[in-house]
């Protein structure tokens, strides 16, 4: 058996992206004196629910990974540790996992958490009637769990059992290495099953029915403007946490957001206004650039005329200048992307993007290129193409970046693109019913593995979006999630990428970093290259 503490995490990103402020001896040991410990962030946008075990939505992240908390976290050296986990042994085949859960373990009504929790909250998630848009991140690699989701299979055949009160065993289908970084996700946290079947799907609309296990828990919601959190007493690693009070206020404007950071009025902010970052990386004592494991692109129905046919899309894809998005729109530190798979993954020294093609995308501009494509698909000088419906959510920073799309479409295509926009929740409706042309879209990596990427293109992955359909691809993604070698795997991965964009059943745009703003008299918090925010250690030195 391999066993693991949570004095020994297991470094899951090759590359060193983490960004953490306040971080060593001062975090542990700084007297927080007499100043009020309570921090109110602003986010750009409300997410669409709160129950870690159905959302996907990032704009939940915030909140769920300070109000929840699995086995296992991402700490502040991005390596995997101890959650609600103390440690945890690997058999030796590499399939079953079995946990050790920390003494005392309480929800945040005071009432005993026990291994029962992670049972019945990972059996909710594989109840296909709760609408789990994680589902996959289980069915795709726990024994029984696909057959018991799909109805064919009972409880007590999938692969999760609590051994006692403090013991979880989990069982897999094959032995997957980055097995243990998924558990970081939210959707392997518990939720507790007294609230949940008391107050069914309305248990996180109120706090008084918002029962947690993480660092913060809340006290009260106020839909459309924000969240306040308190300090979570029963904890069980309270006695560490310093902030009192933890708010995220929503502030659709990053401009009106800077001016709060600028008036004290919030501490820190999500989004940046893309014209003010220049003037901020010279003058701002608050922003932080972090890298990101993500990637920006543009969902294409392929499923609905003329976008089914390749060449259209491969088309739309030549025809972006992207350099002249990422420098004159979005002023970022963000870098041009030829394929969804995110660089920053390395098997014993060999990136995963090394040597890889550019499928036929450049950083500029293919405008001949693009237009002899166009026209191979049988819609020379853009004559007979249908006007394309571009759609996004209700952000400033992307109705910037599609404005310029629709200006180069049209001019580099001589095609007319009608833009239109929604708030995110009936946004992401329609993107979910393939209800939608082209629509903004983009994936930051749930771990810190290329495999993160590679089922949102899977022809009956739940999180597949664009009506995209290859058995072949289909094979060799499944075919690299068996492979216990991590370089073959790697190669098969390729493999499955040079399929994938062969099709262009998606259009990338750039690979992310994260700009934030925090007050610089706020440390102890750090942001993963996942752009996890975790708060739990944070503190206000003034």
């Amino acid at each position: 058996m391999k066993k693991f503490s949570t004095l020994l995490s297991i470094l899951l990103f090759t590359a060193t992206m983490l960004f953490a402020t306040g971080a060593g001896d001062k975090t542990e040991t700084a007297s927080t004196g007499e100043v009020e410990q309570k921090l109110t962030f602003a986010l750009q946008n409300e997410p669409d629910g709160l129950d870690p075990g159905i959302t996907n939505n990032s704009f939940a992240s915030p909140i769920l990974l300070n109000s929840f908390e699995g086995l296992v976290i991402y700490d502040k050296n991005n390596s995997i540790s101890g959650g609600s986990a103390e440690s945890w042994e690997i058999s030796d085949d590499g399939l079953t996992y079995t946990f050790k859960l920390r003494n005392n373990l309480k929800w945040s009504d005071g009432s005993p958490l026990t291994a029962k929790d992670f049972v019945y909250s990972y059996m909710r998630v594989l109840d296909p009637a709760l609408g789990a848009q994680y589902s996959g991140m289980l069915t795709d690699f726990i024994v029984g769990a696909a057959e018991y989701y799909a109805g064919s299979g009972d409880a007590d055949s999938v692969g999760i059992k609590a051994i006692d009160d403090q013991t979880l065993e989990i069982t897999l289908i094959k032995p997957t290495a980055y097995y243990i970084g998924i558990l970081g996700m939210w959707v392997y946290s518990p939720v507790n099953e007294a609230t949940v079947k008391a107050n069914g799907d309305k248990w996180t609309l109120s706090a008084e029915t918002f029962v947690s296990n993480g660092p913060f828990t809340m006290k009260e919601i106020s839909f459309g403007e924000g969240y306040e959190l308190v300090k979570n007493e029963n904890y069980w690693n309270a006695a560490n946490v310093k902030l009192e009070q933890l708010n995220f206020r929503f502030i659709p404007d990053p401009s009106t957001a800077l001016v709060a950071l600028g008036t004290g009025d919030i501490d820190g902010q999500w989004e940046i206004p893309s014209a003010d970052l220049p003037s901020l990386k010279a003058d701002s004592d608050s922003l932080q650039i972090i890298p990101s494991y993500g990637t920006t692109y543009y969902e294409i129905n392929c499923s609905k005329a003329p976008y089914d046919n390749p060449k259209v899309r491969l088309a739309l894809a030549m025809a972006l200048d992207r350099t002249s998005l990422i420098e004159n729109v979005l002023q970022s530190t963000d870098q041009p992307a030829y394929s969804l798979i995110a660089p920053g993954y390395s098997v014993d020294g060999i990136a995963y993007d090394e040597g890889r093609s550019d499928f036929g995308l450049s950083p500029n501009a293919d405008v001949e290129g693009a237009r002899a494509m166009l026209a191979e698909a049988g819609y020379p000088g853009g004559e007979g193409f249908p006007t394309l419906e571009l759609s996004y959510y209700t952000n400033e920073i992307v109705k910037n970046i599609v404005e310029a799309m629709q200006q180069m479409w049209q001019e580099n295509l001589g095609i007319k693109v009608n833009v239109s926009t929604e708030e995110w929740a009936v946004y992401y409706e329609n993107i979910q019913a393939l209800n939608y042309e082209v629509g903004a879209m983009g994936w930051g990596a749930d771990y810190m593995h290329p495999m993160t990427f590679f089922p949102l293109r899977v022809s009956d992955n739940v999180m597949n979006n664009s009506g995209y359909d290859s058995a072949e691809y289909d094979a060799l993604v499944e075919k690299s999630q068996s492979e216990t070698d991590p370089l073959e795997a790697m190669r098969l991965m390729r493999k499955a990428e040079d399929v994938l964009m062969a099709d262009m059943p998606l259009i990338p745009l750039y690979f992310r970093s994260s700009p934030k703003m925090m007050a610089p008299y706020v440390k102890g918090w750090y942001i993963t290259p996942l752009n996890n925010m975790y708060l739990s250690g944070a503190y206000i030195e003034k």
